[in-house]
């Protein structure tokens, strides 16, 4: 069978590497040349609007799928009447592509979120802001990622910065919620509406970029693993999903409060590479070719850490026990996800080396 990727970045990378073993072929579309999952596929080099490469990345593939949400619809209409298979589908595509009409999704479907508003024009952030009286952040309702397109306003006077930095676009208004941790559940749903749940992950962020991720029973002994289950139970038949789908929460005393969902195998999952039965990369091929899935049971306690902007010395790292590294060939820069490492059986000494050649 061959699968194809919209993207070719680390997750189309991650996901053919768990793909290999079980006899699937691959292809991506990507517009950049050095894609990390290039030098693991055939690959065709344009961008993903581009009809004529659609046609002829579309070519002989079995099925297609994502690696992100912030693919053009219109491309995965284009795919549909070619006549391929397409998981998951548009309506999730579209949904997850607008923080505006995730919230409302969320809210309808009774998943607690934060206060939110659309905001058109900056009367509108004037009097929304007012109204709220509390501390709001701004963000665009499209197109960010990684803290990237959002303004934290803190009274009146930042009101004027933040039309300024985000004006003229799409954006929505949200109350700024004091949380006690963040986490998020990575379910997959297959074609046969048979859905499994990974182990509730605690995340901790960096500058807006996720930097760690370890068990949710790491941090705390209450367990809000059946409501996480239960809120994207809601959002899987929503959308009638098939694949991987993550839920990232706000975890406040003992609720969980919806942030966003991503459509695709997620950073939060790549322990599960190593510290889980089936990995999230597997997983999500089993469910859309229609295979059974496999045991998203936790095999072993783990700590995963984003390398962010600067490689650290392979040699280095390599000398630390039960330390696996996932390099993704990318160009060194700023805020940019350049690998991960999943560490088995953390102890604070091997975590401090790590974090001490990973600042």
């Amino acid at each position: 069978m061959r699968i194809g990727f919209l993207g070719g970045g680390q997750l189309a990378r991650m996901m053919a590497l768990a793909g290999y073993p079980l006899g699937l072929q691959f292809r991506c579309l990507d517009a950049n040349l050095e894609s990390p999952a290039a030098d693991l596929m055939e690959h065709i080099q344009a961008p993903l609007s581009d009809k004529d490469a659609l046609k002829k990345f579309s070519q002989g593939l079995d099925l297609v799928t994502i690696e992100s949400e912030n693919i053009p619809v219109k491309s995965l209409e284009e795919l549909i009447q070619q006549g391929m298979n397409l998981h998951p589908g548009i309506k999730a595509l579209s949904t997850s592509q607008d923080r505006l009409f995730e919230k409302t999704m969320f809210q309808q479907l009774g998943i607690p979120t934060a206060a939110f508003g659309n905001i058109s024009s900056q009367k509108d952030l004037d009097e929304q802001f007012k109204n709220r009286q509390s501390a709001c952040i701004l963000k665009t309702r499209r197109d960010g990622y990684d803290g990237k397109g959002q303004f934290r306003i803190k009274t009146q006077a930042d009101v004027d910065a933040a039309w300024s930095s985000l004006g003229g676009r799409d954006l929505i208004l949200e109350q700024w919620l004091s949380f006690d941790a963040e986490c998020s559940l990575i379910a997959v749903r297959d074609l046969h509406k048979n859905v499994k749940f990974y182990p509730l992950i605690h995340n901790v962020h960096k500058e807006g970029i996720l930097f760690t991720s370890e068990p949710w029973t790491a941090v705390s002994n209450q367990s809000l693993q059946a409501k996480a289950e239960d809120y994207a139970t809601r959002v899987l038949n929503e959308l009638d999903y098939v694949g991987v789908l993550t839920i990232e929460f706000f975890v406040i005393k003992d609720e969980l409060i919806a942030n966003e969902m991503a459509p695709r195998v997620h950073n939060s999952g790549h322990w599960t590479i190593e510290a889980a039965a089936t990995s999230q990369f597997e997983n999500h091929l089993r469910a859309i070719m229609g295979w059974p899935l496999g045991s998203t049971a936790l095999r072993e306690n783990f700590q995963m850490i984003n390398i962010i902007g600067t490689m650290p010395s392979t040699i280095e790292l390599a000398k630390i026990e039960d330390l696996h590294l996932h390099d993704y060939r990318k160009r060194p820069a700023a805020k940019r996800k350049l690998g991960h490492i999943t560490v088995l059986k953390p102890s604070p000494d091997k975590l401090n080396r790590i974090l001490h050649l990973c600042p």
